[in-house]
C-alpha cells in the first residue's frame, strides 16, 4: 500500500537511517589468503542513545562484556565488528584486543574509545591478528553507501548478507529503521545467537527504547534455531541518533506502538532470514503454536519442534512423518491435551482433535519440497500463540562443521 505508514527501502541496509555511516576491510582475519571482507565500522555523525542484548551463556566473549558495560551510560557513537575471530575464551589479551579495536576504530573517527562498541564473531579460543587489524582499520573508507560492505564483513559461514530498512511515516514525522545481522551456524538464541545491529533517526526515549528492544528481539531472534547451539558473542544493538528532529518517543503512545511495529518488522525479517540461511539449509520452516494455555507455553512448543532433527530431517528429505512434530510438542514441556490437539502442515489438516484424518499424502509431500514450510500446532486449551523459525538438516551441515577450521 503506497500510503501504508512503514514502506520498504529499496536496497535498505544499516546506513539507510540519517547519519549513519558504514564500511568494511579485508584484514586477513579468516584466512591469509583471503580477499574476503572481515572487518568493519559502523559510525552516526552524532551521538546516539543505544540498548543491547546479549547471550545469556555463562561464557561470555570480552567484547560482549566490554560493551555490556559501555552500554550502562547508554550512548555510543560507533561499532566495530570483525568475523573470522570470535576473541571468546582468550582471557585477559583478549580483552585487551578487543578494548584496542575501539581505539583504532575511535581514532579512525575522532571519537573517544569509550563510546564505541566491539563484536567479533568466528572460531573459539583464537586470539586476533592484532598487527593486521591495526593495519587495516585505517583503510576502512566510510560512507552512506558502506552499509552493504559491514554487512558481509560480519559474515562467517553466511551465505548471503542480510539487511533491510523500512521508511516510517507518523504524522508530519518521519524517520527510517535499518538493520543487519548475520548468523547461519550456533543459532539457538537465548539473546541471542548471531549478531544483529540496528539503527534509527528516529529519537527516541531511552527507557521505552531498552524497553521495546527487549520484547522484539524475544518475538523474533529468540525464536530461531538452526542446530540448538549457542555462542559466547551473541549481540543485538539498537542505536538512534536522533537526526529525524522528530518528538522523541516514548511509551504508551501512539508513536510508540509506531516505531515499535516498525522494529518489528526489521527484526523478524532479519531473524528469519538467518534461519533460512542456516548451515547446510535448503528450507525455512515456520512453527506456529495457537490455543496454547500459555504464551510461554506456546514458545515452549514452537522451539521444540524447530529444534527437532526428526522434524528437521523430514523436512529435508520431504518425508511427511508428521507424527513427529506431534512428538515434538509433546516432549517440549508444554501443557498438551492430545484428545483437543490439530496439527496442519500448510493448509492440510493431518490432526484434529487428536484423531488422524484422511489426506492426500503426497500433498505432505508436496508442502515440505517447497522453500518455505509452514506447519501449526494448535492446542485448544488457551490463548497463548507463537511463531518460531528454523530450517531443515542436511548432510551439507556436517560437511561445513566437521571442516570449520580447516
Amino acid at each position: 500500500m503506497k500510503n501504508a505508514p512503514i514502506q520498504p527501502v529499496p536496497a535498505g541496509t544499516v546506513t539507510s537511517p540519517q547519519g549513519f555511516h558504514a564500511g568494511g576491510v579485508c584484514a586477513h582475519i579468516k584466512n591469509n589468503n583471503s580477499q574476503k571482507l572481515d572487518l568493519g565500522i559502523l559510525f552516526s555523525q552524532e551521538p546516539c542513545q543505544a540498548a543491547g542484548m546479549f547471550t545469556k551463556a555463562a561464557i561470555k566473549s570480552g567484547p560482549v562484556l566490554i560493551d555490556q558495560e559501555r552500554l550502562k551510560k547508554g550512548t555510543v557513537v560507533a561499532l566495530i565488528a570483525n568475523s573470522g575471530c570470535a576473541n571468546a575464551s582468550t582471557g585477559e589479551q583478549g580483552y585487551a584486543d578487543a578494548e584496542e579495536m575501539t581505539s583504532l576504530a575511535a581514532k579512525l573517527i575522532g571519537a573517544e574509545a569509550q563510546d564505541v562498541l566491539v563484536a567479533s564473531t568466528g572460531v573459539i579460543g583464537k586470539l586476533l591478528p592484532m598487527r593486521s587489524i591495526r593495519e587495516s582499520v585505517r583503510q576502512i573508507a566510510l560512507s552512506p553507501e558502506g552499509g552493504h560492505d559491514f554487512a558481509v564483513a560480519i559474515m562467517t559461514t553466511d551465505r548471503v548478507a542480510k539487511e533491510i530498512a523500512f521508511s516510517v511515516t507518523d504524522g508530519d514525522a518521519k524517520y527510517t529503521i535499518g538493520g543487519v545481522a548475520k548468523g547461519s551456524g550456533m543459532i539457538h538464541p537465548n539473546m541471542g545467537t548471531m549478531f544483529g545491529f540496528i539503527t534509527t533517526d528516529a529519537a527516541v526515549e531511552p527507557v521505552f527504547m531498552k524497553a521495546a528492544l527487549r520484547r522484539i528481539v524475544d518475538d523474533s531472534f529468540n525464536m530461531v534455531s538452526v542446530d540448538g547451539d549457542t555462542s559466547p558473542s551473541d549481540s543485538v544493538i539498537l542505536m538512534a541518533n536522533g537526526l529525524a528532529k522528530n518528538k522523541p518517543i516514548s511509551a504508551g503512545t501512539p508513536s510508540a506502538r509506531l516505531f515499535g511495529q516498525a522494529l518489528e518488522r526489521v527484526c523478524v525479517y532479519l531473524a528469519r532470514e538467518i534461519a533460512r540461511d542456516g548451515e547446510g539449509a535448503t528450507k525455512l520452516i515456520e512453527v506456529t503454536v495457537e490455543s496454547a494455555k500459555t504464551r510461554a507455553d506456546a514458545r515452549l512448543a514452537a522451539r521444540t519442534v524447530t529444534t527437532s532433527s526428526l522434524v528437521k530431517t523430514a523436512v529435508h528429505g520431504a518425508d511427511p512423518n508428521w507424527g513427529r512434530v506431534l512428538a515434538a510438542v509433546g516432549r517440549s514441556g508444554a501443557a498438551v491435551t492430545e484428545s483437543k490437539t490439530d496439527v496442519i502442515i500448510g493448509d492440510i489438516v493431518v490432526l484434529k482433535g487428536g484423531r488422524p484424518q484422511e489426506y492426500p499424502e503426497d500433498e505432505v509431500v508436496k508442502v515440505f519440497q517447497r522453500g518455505e514450510v509452514p506447519i501449526k500446532v494448535v492446542l485448544n486449551i488457551g490463548n497463548g500463540s507463537a511463531v518460531a523459525w528454523g530450517c531443515d538438516l542436511s548432510k551439507e551441515y556436517v560437511t561445513i562443521n566437521s571442516q570449520y577450521m580447516t
